[in-house]
């Protein structure tokens, strides 16, 4: 069964809009206010507090949009380098256009888009000019000069004041940006310097959501944020400033609290008085953890998201996208709950599918790949690759036929439908794969469900499967992972290659 509701929305978005105006009171001209995590499909979270709203951001900034602004902070390099967003499998740019057009869609406009760190790189270039002729408007700022150890070099005209002013017009200005590293905070502090050059007191706090600071260290939620930060070389800890100041116990994690004492510095240097802040927790404006109404349930979920993170790690580092240290760390933060891979209902399934596949074909050469689903009715589904098609399509259609009471020996896809997209993609594509992935099948059940009731009804099931658990025991091919991702199934593999090639399509 999935998991029952452990996050009351409602309660929450009540709590952090009051506490995020409790702060543009304190600074009435204007208060910055650094977006940290994800501001649209926060779809961690949802997994970490079963019952939170992936988009509960973007209904409070649409409560708070007659007094906010917002400026888009994106990294250079993750524009060079072409950086993922793994939820979605897009690069960072692409992610920051597709948030744009999103905002627009929630009636919320973006100011400006900031590329910081910019040192005119090509792909940063044409990103810029891309933005600049659809009529958004595009600022750059170069690497801040004497940071982080010259303070009074980073705090003059040739440190935070060598990058353009950006105009704002209301009293909150949301910075974001998205993903971690985008250049969110050196933007504030680039405004924040040139705000005080021209009379305008602002503040600066901070949204974050994770880690969360009245939850315990080692509550299974602050460890699923250490695990999904396993690239970060993140770790949580004790706020040992908060600790000293005020004798409290208060979650934080280590970015912020060895930058606290520069940041401190920076903010006291810019406004020439003794900082508000004494910790980095009170920087801060988070009422997640006041928004946990079953805590039993939001463990559950965040272990399990512990156990994905740990299978994804694994899949990163055989692919060469992590480090040998990142990945053992993310199973010994799995290990530190007391679990293990296999607490993942769908695990064995798939590997016994896999080994079912393999037994009837012994002595066959190949690849045998098993899959499994987690249904609502907490039904158990697996499929096995064939010679027709990826164990992700068989366990699809096997899935819907169950969901839609169809008998298995009925053919959602005809047999001669097979045959033509087999023929079609050997000799017309010339592809190295005669067997259809997700995608291709997706596709071919839509054609047939034109003509076909029950292959109709079969597809009007699909919905269903949104947020079910899948486990496939090879890293899916991309057609496989496109269409699970579309689905919207929450999908783990072993870290088995599906193929021999080393180049895959």
């Amino acid at each position: 069964m999935r998991t029952k509701v452990g996050f009351d929305n409602e309660k929450y978005l009540k709590q952090q809009t009051a506490e995020i105006l409790k702060r543009v009171k304190k600074y009435p001209s204007k208060l910055y206010l650094e977006f940290g995590g994800k501001l649209l499909f926060d779809y961690h979270a949802a997994r970490v507090l079963p019952g939170y709203d992936p988009n509960v951001k973007m209904r409070l900034l649409q409560k708070l949009k007659d007094k906010t602004n917002i400026i888009l902070c994106i990294y250079a390099g993750d524009i060079e380098r072409k950086k993922i967003r793994a939820d979605f499998g897009i690069t960072y740019d692409a992610e920051a256009m597709k948030l744009i057009d999103e905002l627009r869609d929630w009636d919320l406009e973006i100011a400006a888009v900031v590329i910081t760190r910019f040192e005119n790189q090509p792909s940063a270039r044409m990103f810029k000019n891309k933005l600049e002729r659809r009529g958004v408007k595009v600022y750059t700022h170069g690497f801040t000069k004497g940071y982080p150890t010259d303070i009074d070099l980073i705090v003059s005209d040739k440190g935070y004041g060598a990058n353009p002013y950006i105009k704002t017009n209301k009293p909150l200005v949301v910075v974001t940006g998205p993903g971690p590293g985008s250049g969110k905070l050196a933007t504030c502090l680039c405004q924040f310097y040139h705000e005080y050059k021209r009379g305008v007191k602002a503040g600066y706090s901070k949204f974050e959501t994770f880690p969360i600071w009245n939850l315990p260290l080692k509550h299974p939620v602050n460890t699923a944020y250490e695990s999904a930060t396993v690239d970060l070389k993140d770790f949580n800890l004790i706020d040992p400033f908060h600790l000293e100041t005020y004798g409290k116990t208060t979650v934080n994690y280590n970015r912020d609290v060895d930058a606290f004492p520069l940041l401190k510095r920076i903010l006291e240097k810019i406004t020439g008085k003794k900082s508000v802040y004494q910790s980095p927790t009170d920087m801060g404006v988070n009422r997640a953890g006041f928004g946990i109404v079953d805590d039993t349930r939001v463990r559950e979920a965040a272990k399990q998201e512990v156990i994905r993170r740990y299978f994804r790690s694994h899949c990163e580092y055989m692919m060469g996208l992590l480090d040998k240290d990142s990945a053992d760390r993310a199973e010994l933060l799995m290990e530190e709950l007391n679990a293990k891979p296999e607490d993942r209902k769908a695990v064995l399934p798939a590997r016994q599918a896999a080994a079912q596949a393999r037994k009837k074909k012994k002595g066959n050469e190949g690849i045998y790949c098993g899959a499994a689903i987690e249904l609502p009715d907490g039904a158990i589904i697996t499929g096995k690759n064939s010679s027709l098609m990826h164990a992700a399509s068989a366990l699809v259609l096997n899935a819907v036929k169950h969901l839609a009471d169809i008998p298995d020996k009925i053919h959602l896809i005809a047999p001669n439908i097979m045959d033509s997209i087999g023929n079609l993609k050997e000799k017309v594509l010339e592809s190295r794969s005669m067997n259809l992935d997700l995608e291709e099948t997706l596709i071919a059940l839509s054609i047939g469900s034109t003509t076909n009731s029950t292959v109709q009804m079969a597809v009007e099931k699909l919905k269903q499967l949104k947020g079910c658990e899948v486990h496939i025991t090879h890293m899916p091919t991309p057609g496989d992972e496109a269409g699970l991702r579309k689905l919207g199934v929450n999908l783990t593999s072993d870290a088995n290659f599906s193929t021999r090639d080393l180049f895959i399509t």
